[in-house]
């Protein structure tokens, strides 16, 4: 069969037997060249897997949906083709506009899924040796495609046979507008626009604010809010703008962990602080968790009420909240040793009751009973004067 034979084949007719088989050559070829065509992306990404490039299996994988849709907007767009030369219908007229918005999508679509690939490859340690900012390349891959969908919206426009001039004027008037209507959402955007510049905190930092009740792990910045999962798990949406007018805290990005500890022995135990506090001290300092470079020491504090109070201060190497744990409780027990090592005890709040003694209750008696003698003595006299 010659190519002439072929193109005959699909030429219209108002035969039913003959343009019901041309659509199903037609549908049947689109699902053979979509099935082969995704063969072939499977086969090509089997090829790049051995590669280091980040972009190849980004490109093919991007490729995936909008080369399916592509295949199938051509199958459709030639049945329907074959369909207009059988019967007349309005709707018909309106097949080269509607392939040509199908095609600007599909390629819109195409970029899209690029950027979004890529955005995952950048941030991936497999892949890299120093992978971006999670934050900057979302808030990258969040401009490029926001780029290329007004870019297709104006291309699609234009093919309607629209000026784009004339609905960039629009914009322009309609601006003032819109502005004065959505400025909270303006505000949103500039606020997170000026947390993807000025990054006080990434996603996945712990986060908290002494002005309000805000603490937790940043999950995601998005132009209009940002999404915090408090430690109980429940989210917490904040809107980018209050950000410009609170002081917020990124415990993420703190170098060390402190342990400061007020411990207090007993008065009775004074005579061995001095050399409790020298052993702790000497115990910090050989032990491997703790960072030495920062400040370190032991001290005698404080009088209290029934203990003598020294405190101990320094700092963990590690930032990790659970394991910063581990670490102060291995701290702690081995003080307590020390102390224990010393013959010495931890104080606890104590009170000291004096009894008087039976000598202390005979003399208390005997000055009361002169005290009382002298007033009977006295008594008598005025009864015989009287």
């Amino acid at each position: 069969m010659s190519w002439q034979d072929v193109t005959q084949f699909f030429n219209p007719s108002t035969e039913t037997s003959v343009w019901l088989t041309q659509v199903f050559a037609v549908v049947f070829l689109t699902v053979c060249t979509n099935f082969i065509l995704m063969r072939c992306i499977d086969i090509a990404e089997r090829l790049v897997d051995t590669t280091e490039s980040l972009w190849d299996d980004a490109l093919l994988e991007a490729a995936r949906i909008p080369l399916r849709l592509f295949v199938w907007t051509i199958g459709i767009a030639f049945a329907i083709d074959i369909l207009q030369g059988v019967t007349e219908v309005e709707l018909f007229q309106y097949l080269d506009p509607a392939r040509k918005v199908a095609y600007i999508i599909i390629v819109a679509m195409f970029f899209t899924r690029f950027i979004s690939f890529a955005e995952h490859n950048v941030v991936d340690p497999g892949r890299m040796h120093k992978p971006m900012d999670q934050t900057t390349a979302k808030a990258i891959a969040k401009l490029l495609r926001m780029s290329v969908v007004i870019t297709a919206l104006l291309i699609i426009v234009q093919s309607l046979g629209y000026s784009i001039s004339g609905v960039l004027a629009f914009g322009g008037v309609g601006g003032v507008a819109v502005g004065f209507a959505a400025k909270d959402l303006l505000a949103n955007f500039f606020g997170g626009l000026m947390i993807y510049m000025d990054k006080p905190f990434a996603v996945g930092d712990w986060v908290r604010s002494p002005d309000r009740q805000i603490e937790g792990t940043v999950e995601d910045i998005g132009w209009r809010l940002t999404r915090i999962r408090t430690f109980d798990k429940r989210p917490l949406y904040i809107p980018n703008s209050m950000f410009a007018s609170i002081v917020v805290e990124n415990p993420s990005r703190m170098q060390n962990r402190r342990i400061r500890e007020q411990l207090g022995i007993r008065y009775s135990d004074g005579h061995l602080l001095e050399v409790i506090c020298s052993d702790v001290t000497k115990m910090l300092h050989n032990h491997p968790e703790i960072d030495t470079k920062q400040t370190l020491f032991v001290t005698f504090d404080a009088y209290g009420a029934s203990h003598l109070e020294f405190l101990v201060y320094c700092f963990t190497k590690t930032t990790a909240w659970v394991e910063f744990q581990h670490i102060k409780q291995d701290v702690l027990l081995k003080i307590m040793q020390i102390v224990e090592g010393h013959g010495a005890e931890f104080a606890f709040p104590t009170r000291t009751l004096h009894i008087a003694s039976d000598c202390d209750h005979d003399h208390d008696d005997e000055h009361n009973h002169e005290h009382n003698g002298g007033h009977s003595d006295e008594q008598h006299s005025r009864e015989q004067s009287a």
